[in-house]
């Protein structure tokens, strides 16, 4: 691997989504990730959907950078080649209940003992504790509870999930952020003590609705849904095009909405009193929507972009993903990329976020099969020889 955290350890012992893309950010960046699996059936995540030919595509991706291997902690030889496994590592990731790994003999004051400088991650939907620390949790969960789902539909509509489990992702990216804030006090001093993380899901999606407790708390309003309408500036909104493709429309400063409105060919639109600054115009949106609606209908996706463009407007295609594919700027960047793929060959994968300048980060290859690199780690790592793996693997130990 290469990048700015080549060099750290993480062993990833925790399943699905949220708590293992957490430790994907880190291989990205350069980490050396190895992730653990229950001997036999492997992480959950390789019985979603999407697959080809029976393989698990989201595995493949959601994985991506590891290696992989078996051992289950449940078993008294598991927990002792975990032990000798954990002193190789400066980060733990776990998404057990509230506990689990303290009734396997693997507390934090013992995982201490071992390594002292170790942190590590708890991710669980409501945190460590409280009167919900041992309910499950999904992405879901953590949206609704989180208040997230709440605010996303039609005004007079239910309220509505993305079509993606973005709680997971949002977990995961605070979760990143987390292990790399505690590790940099262990890199200005190197006498530091282990840190643990509780990594809320749920909370972790509540954070990112920024306005929502100040708005509550100090003008009692209840934030609802509004559709594909915007809180903060007008015009602003999803309109469809004569060709039956969607844009969208936002823009809040003076400058921007004068070019919004060059764009159409309603310059005049600039002198209309209603429409003199932001908070008239956000008073005033569903006339403004309905003038830009209008316009739109009756241009096709080419002709409203060009417009918009020579104007230099605030308003931008909403992309299917075989459009984000297509699209130049994504090619330029590669925002998507290819990675070697032992089953296909290669496969297409969201490119590295963000990019480093100095300390280049690069992706090694997709997810592979269960315990695929087991000889390596317990036989290079732990010195077992042949016949000591292969009877660990009979007792489904590994």
């Amino acid at each position: 691997m290469s990048g700015p955290l080549e060099g750290l350890k993480v062993l990833d012992i925790a399943t699905i989504v949220a708590a293992p893309f957490a430790a994907t950010l880190l291989a990205d960046y350069g980490a050396d990730v190895l992730k653990i699996e229950m001997p036999g059936q492997g992480d959950g995540v390789r019985a979603f959907p999407p697959f080809k030919d029976g393989k698990p595509l989201w595995w493949k991706s959601v994985n991506r950078n590891k290696k992989l291997a078996t051992l289950d902690l449940r078993k008294p030889e598991g927990v002792d080649l975990f032990k000798r496994m954990l002193p190789h590592f400066d980060v733990l990731i776990e998404n057990f209940r509230p506990g689990t790994l303290d009734r396997w003999g693997l507390s934090k004051e013992v995982l201490w003992q071992i390594q002292p400088r170790l942190v590590i991650l708890r991710a669980t939907a409501f945190g460590q504790d409280g009167p919900y620390r041992d309910r499950p949790g999904f992405a879901r969960i953590f949206e609704a509870m989180g208040g997230l789902t709440y605010i996303t539909g039609e005004a007079d509509g239910q309220p509505m999930h993305p079509g993606y489990p973005i709680g997971d992702a949002i977990g995961g990216l605070f979760g990143a952020v987390g292990v790399l804030t505690a590790l940099w006090k262990r890199a200005r001093d190197p006498n530091a003590p282990g840190e643990e993380i509780d990594l809320a899901l749920t909370e972790a999606v509540f954070r990112l609705l920024d306005v929502l407790p100040i708005e509550f708390d100090q003008l009692g309003d209840v934030r609802g849904r509004i559709g594909n309408g915007n809180a903060y500036s007008a015009p602003a909104a999803v309109y469809r095009t004569k060709d039956d493709r969607w844009v969208t429309l936002a823009g809040s400063t003076n400058a921007l909405f004068a070019a919004n409105c060059r764009a159409i060919g309603r310059p005049d639109l600039v002198e209309d009193p209603r429409f003199s600054n932001n908070a008239r115009r956000v008073g005033h949106s569903a006339a403004l929507n309905a003038i830009f609606s209008q316009w739109c209908a009756c241009h096709t996706l080419d002709e409203v972009l060009a417009a918009f463009t020579a104007e230099e407007g605030t308003l931008a295609p909403i992309y299917a993903i075989d459009q984000i594919a297509a699209d130049p700027q994504a090619k330029a960047r590669e925002m998507i990329t290819r990675v070697p793929d032992r089953d296909f060959g290669s496969v297409a994968m969201a490119n590295i976020v963000p990019r480093f300048s100095v300390d280049r980060t690069q992706l090694s290859g997709s997810a592979g099969d269960v315990g695929e690199d087991n000889h390596e780690i317990y036989q290079r790592w732990l010195g077992l020889s042949d016949h000591e793996i292969e009877r660990l693997t009979q007792l489904k130990v590994i």
